[in-house]
């Protein structure tokens, strides 16, 4: 288990169902969820806890509470042109995750120096954690449901406490895009995990061994007092 960082938060996520693929090939048709969540999937979930182009969430590490196991269900998918098609789901049922997440300052946004506040961006994501987020979280897909709230990492039993070691194959872990990296590119990366005792560990965006090109792609342009997300009340008081 990793050291704690500097910005860092601590939370538990869970839901009914998760659904975590390759948004490069789930598009259409029939999808299965990897057995483990992706890099991506747990980024979105602290980015609906509390995000601002400010900064970059990178996750550390999470740990599998529960045993894994999927449930396959009909669904009826929209179709592009209109209307439903039956597909059959593979999900993952009953998960609950540990998640060891922290912030770092996009440097790919020197426009928004003036937003590089630790001790402000901490509070607020604590209280946004408190209160269950900021935004819906969804486990991989909207259709999936998720919860969170704080915890201690590392605390409580796992299922796979007694599973030494479970290796995956080749497998999504993330999107480099360019409003977080200054090219004007959006990349997959991927990697081989390996699953210890429960404890996922996640390599750095920068270290992933294997990279593909996926479109060209502009960057947004964003300042202070017109970001994504409106800056509220509470978060004025924090300055």
């Amino acid at each position: 288990m990793s050291e704690k960082s500097r910005n860092s938060i601590e939370f538990k996520v869970w839901g009914r169902y998760a659904l975590f693929t390759d948004p490069l090939t789930r598009i259409g048709g029939e999808k299965c969820s990897y057995h483990i969540p992706t890099y991506e999937a747990l980024k979105g979930i602290a980015k609906s806890i509390y995000w601002k182009p400010t900064f970059i969430w990178v996750i550390d590490e999470a740990r599998v509470m529960k045993r894994i196991q999927t449930q396959t269900k009909g669904t009826k998918p929209l179709e592009f042109g209109g209307g439903n098609s039956l597909a059959i789901y593979t999900f993952l049922a009953d998960v609950e995750y540990q998640v060891r997440a922290h912030f770092e300052w996009n440097m790919a946004r020197p426009e928004l120096q003036r937003d590089r506040n630790e001790h402000k961006h901490h509070n607020i994501v604590q209280r946004m954690l408190d209160r269950g987020g900021r935004q819906d979280v969804f486990l991989g897909t909207r259709d999936c449901q998720g919860y969170v709230e704080p915890c201690a990492f590392g605390s409580g039993a796992s299922a796979l406490d007694d599973t030494p070691e479970l290796s995956f194959g080749m497998m999504f872990h993330g999107f480099d895009y360019p409003d977080e990296t200054g090219h004007p590119d959006l990349e997959a990366r991927l990697w081989r995990p390996t699953l210890r005792r429960g404890l996922l560990a996640f390599p750095r965006p920068e270290d992933c061994e294997a990279r593909r090109s996926v479109r060209a792609m502009g960057v947004k342009t964003f300042g202070l007092g017109t970001t994504v997300n409106p800056v509220d009340a509470e978060e004025v008081a924090a300055q």
